[in-house]
Parts: structure tokens; sequence; C-alpha cells
């Protein structure tokens, strides 16, 4: 079987370019992505689901939670990168590039802790996903999503990693390794169009 990946769904703030709070919510945007997302994934063979118990991530799978009628485990190693004093704060405003190679925020996560967090999240999907019996649904954050793409997970020939993941993106990749991706960032469910995601669960 095989591993959802899942962007949370819109808020106010990521919306606005600001480094968001631990406890920053959907707005009414985000909620509709995620009822739209839900409503693309029911049916589908989901197992289980593992989210971040940060708001946003799990306001999103909330929906998919009630429509497949499982419970959500959480795993704060799921977190989005810790930005420390810069939360809060707008890109706009700030003189530094908060995501540059190297820079380490005042009181939060370095690249490499962060790294180094997203490996042990990485080891937990696997572990999750071996414990049960069909597809494992994980609710993420984008850095996070983005970091497991570099360095976990093999790209199609020729595919190159998206500059942003969507909000509620899907991607979908092989829970064996060498954990192949079979789709990447798509949003399709938010413009109304179906998705073959029964193709990319059965590895072509």
């Amino acid at each position: 079987m095989s591993i959802i990946l899942i962007r949370h769904g819109e808020t106010a703030l990521n919306a606005a370019r600001v480094l968001q709070p631990a406890d920053t919510p959907l707005n009414d945007k985000g909620i509709a992505q995620a009822q739209s997302l839900a409503r693309r994934l029911t049916g589908l063979p989901i197992a289980a689901i593992l989210s971040s118990d940060m708001p946003r991530a799990m306001m999103t799978a909330q929906p998919l939670s009630q429509a497949i009628g499982l419970p959500i485990a959480t795993s704060q190693l799921l977190h989005e990168r810790n930005f420390g004093d810069l939360r809060g704060r707008s890109y706009d405003e700030l003189d530094i590039d908060p995501m540059a190679e190297g820079y380490a925020p005042p009181a939060g996560e370095s690249w490499e802790a962060f790294r180094a967090r997203v490996a042990q999240a990485f080891a937990q999907v696997i572990a999750t996903r071996a414990s049960s019996t069909g597809t494992l649904a994980v609710v993420s954050h984008g850095l996070v999503i983005k970091a497991m793409l570099e360095t976990h997970l093999r790209l199609a020939d020729g595919a190159e990693l998206p500059e942003r993941m969507a909000n509620t993106s899907v991607t979908i990749v092989d829970a064996s390794a060498p954990h192949q991706v079979r789709l990447m960032n798509c949003d399709a469910h938010l413009e109304g169009a179906i998705a073959d995601d029964a193709r990319a669960l059965s590895g072509f």
C-alpha cells in the first residue's frame, strides 16, 4: 500500500506571507479546502491517519477523520519548522531570508536540526504505515513535506521539486523503499477536478 502526504489548508497568516505561530488555525477558505480534500480521499483504502498536532494540521485532518470514521493519531515530529522569534512577522518586513541555507532563526530550529527531526518523522511515518493494513494519510506542513521529498523519497525521472507545496495538496508515495513518488503536490480537488488517486495508489 501507499502513504499520502497532505499539506494543511490555508490560514490567514500563510495567505498574508507571515511566519506562523504554532497555534494558527485555518481560515474559512482553509476549512473549505479541508472539506474538499476529505471528499476526494473518501473511498480510498485509508487505514490510519497521522497528523501534526498543530491546529492548522488537525483542522485539515478532522473532515477526513469524520468522513472515513478513523481517529487521528498525532505527532509533534510532524510540526512545521520552528522559526522562533520570527514567528508572527511577515516576510516583507524581514531583512534576512529565513529560508536561506545555514540561517538559524533566534530561538528556533536551524536547517540541520529541522532536517534531523524530519528524518525522525519519516521513520515514524514508515513505522506507522507498517503497523496498519492499508494506506496511511499523513497531514503535515509544507517545509516538512518538501524536506521528505528532497531527502527520503524518489522523484520520477525528470521531475522537479515544487517551489511551494499547495494548501491541502496530495503527494502519494510508495510505502516500501525506495519510496517512489507516484503523485506530487496535486490540488485538483480545489478546482473541482477528479484526480486519479487510485492509479497513483496502485503504482501505475
